[in-house]
């Protein structure tokens, strides 16, 4: 259940703040106006469909019950204001009294859970999740009557409302742990090396790294290949498979594609579900194979190892330097280490079951409905459904074919266009009076998003959240959508808005990343640290300052970036 609250709960506050003339907002709920709300671009950086919104109710719901079940005194909420996704994170309105002794009960809980991550998620979460999918997997979508497909998509529903819960009820420890952790190291050590803490975390094998090192032994298996290596470099990434397919040699490998696609292409390259999947357009994956096979020589499984080998030998130095601090410190290092290291792990795979793979079964489910209001006329195709609200699917389902949505969905569609050309504000509602809260959860989430950045008088420097070490130097390729990856090539800087998990694999080819959104815990700074490359997250406009063929220069301790010249 949804945490709710009355305005009279809320309180009665200052109006919020003014919204731009092109912005206009109008409150669903007259309380919510109270709350402030940012902008969402790190995970959803364009304009959302209404059906999409859906989503992002529920990942917000998510969060609020799991807050419930450990406890921390807040809650959340996720709107699609003028097709823009906003969120808001707000302590539950109770005497500090109430929130203080909640807090305390949630720091109890929250070591509880990481305590047991490993076990928890192998034994409790993972085949929970996994019975889900697989009872979505079997259910026969073409076949069923629509009595039946609306039944079982107000079960997928409730479930998907219970994948959010565990999403994070996972998130909640692993992330905590990792902050505390990294700053029970900057205690001990001291703080002039901002990533040794996370030095101690890297290497370690995880689903998102798995995806990407079995498209490079993929790469492998086409280097191997002469006609499909021919047909790699000459042809464009939407034409490969057809060419393939016009050998026995080019067949057999359509067939490993095939396979890896059935793996790992449950996903896409933004956290909506109204984008295609790699499985429905494979184009990106075959863009990242004309990457990896310009580089015959790169062994990327000795760079994990060697990473894993640094690692080691680290926390071999930092046990020897605690060897005269007192056991129970010694033993709190270890106790967060270990729940930090298998934290690591979680933040990836958590979200290749969670978010992927559920999403992809919801998109097929509504494909389905889609397919079926296309046929009878009610919408003009069947992606069409995405601009649709949940309660118009299931109007429309009920009374197929009388009700034509074909006019809404067109007017929804103008109304994702036009609010594509506009500037959305950062920020919506009214500031919460007085300094942030500074608990682990605050500071987890502070670092997970990461900090406004410093301004700059200088046209030619950017400052952002330092997220990987090392420093360099490259062309700047500016990358929206994985359909543009084919033009990154080795030594580029990528540069994006953001970076999802399906983009990992471009990782493999950049010399270092930027972005404009993330902290030192988002996704781009953890793979790209995986990766052994340098940066910078968080500039809030690398994106629209930056152009391609810029030489830059990434400084990832510092997170600065230099633009030296044009390419």
């Amino acid at each position: 259940m949804t945490t709710q609250l009355s305005e009279k709960q809320v309180g009665t506050v200052a109006s919020p703040m003014p919204t731009p003339d092109d912005f206009p907002i109008t409150w669903e709920d007259p309380a919510d106006a109270s709350l402030f709300w940012l902008l969402q671009r790190m995970h959803f950086p364009e304009p959302m469909t209404p059906l999409d919104e859906w989503f992002l109710r529920t990942e917000f719901e998510g969060a609020t019950r799991a807050a419930r079940a450990y406890d921390l005194p807040i809650y959340a909420k996720g709107r699609r204001f003028n097709t823009y996704a906003y969120a808001a994170i707000a302590p539950l309105p109770l005497p500090p009294e109430d929130l203080a002794a909640m807090g305390q009960r949630a720091q109890e809980k929250l070591g509880s859970a990481m305590a047991r991550l490993g076990q928890q998620w192998n034994a409790e979460f993972l085949p929970e999740i996994q019975r889900y999918l697989d009872e979505w997997a079997a259910f026969d979508l073409a076949g069923a009557s629509m009595t039946e497909l609306l039944t079982h998509l107000d079960a997928m529903i409730e479930t998907r409302e219970r994948l959010w819960e565990i999403h994070f009820l996972v998130w909640f420890p692993v992330y905590t742990a990792i902050t505390l952790f990294e700053e029970l190291y900057r205690d001990l050590f001291g703080d002039e090396q901002t990533f040794d803490a996370y030095r101690l975390l890297q290497g370690f094998d995880n689903k998102t790294l798995e995806t990407t090192h079995a498209l490079w032994q993929l790469s492998r298996q086409a280097l191997a290949a002469p006609v499909v290596q021919q047909v790699l470099v000459e042809n464009e990434p939407a034409d490969v498979p057809a060419m393939l397919s016009r050998s026995e040699e080019g067949r057999a490998f359509l067939a490993q594609l095939q396979r890896y696609l059935d793996e790992y292409g449950q996903r896409s390259d933004k956290w909506v579900f109204s984008n295609p999947s790699w499985i429905e357009d494979p184009t990106p994956v075959i863009a990242n194979l004309q990457d990896y096979i310009t580089q015959p020589d790169r062994d990327l499984a000795e760079e994990t190892a060697r990473l894993a080998a640094e690692r080691e030998r680290l926390l071999a130095q930092a046990r020897a330097q605690m060897a005269d601090y007192p056991q129970p410190v010694a033993a709190h290092f270890e106790f967060l280490l270990k729940a930090a290291q298998k934290g690591s792990v979680l933040t990836e795979d958590h979200g290749f079951w969670i978010d992927y793979r559920g999403w992809y079964a919801v998109r097929r489910t509504f494909l389905e409905f889609g397919r079926r209001f296309a046929q009878a006329g009610v919408l003009e195709q069947a992606d069409d459904i995405f601009f649709l609200t949940l309660d118009e699917v299931r109007e429309t389902a009920q009374t197929l074919p009388s009700m034509d949505r074909r006019p809404l969905a067109a007017g929804r569609q103008a109304e994702v266009a036009y609010f594509r050309g506009i500037q959305p504000p950062p920020a919506l509602g009214t500031p919460p009076a007085g300094p942030p809260a500074d608990d682990p959860v605050s500071r987890t989430i502070g670092k997970f998003f990461g900090a406004p950045p410093q301004p700059s008088a200088d046209p030619n420097l950017l400052f952002g959240n330092a997220g990987s070490p090392g420093t360099a130097r490259g062309p700047a390729r500016v990358i929206t959508s994985l359909a543009e990856s084919a033009r990154l090539q080795p030594g580029d800087v990528l540069i994006a808005t953001t970076t999802a998990p399906p983009w990992t694999p471009l990782f493999a080819t950049a010399v270092a990343v930027v972005t404009d959104t993330g902290g030192i815990l988002s996704h781009c700074a953890v793979v790209a640290r995986e990766y052994g490359i340098p940066a910078v997250v968080g500039t809030g406009i690398a994106t629209s300052v930056i152009s391609d063929g810029q030489i830059v220069e990434v400084e990832g301790e510092t997170g600065i970036v230099r633009i030296v010249e044009f390419g």
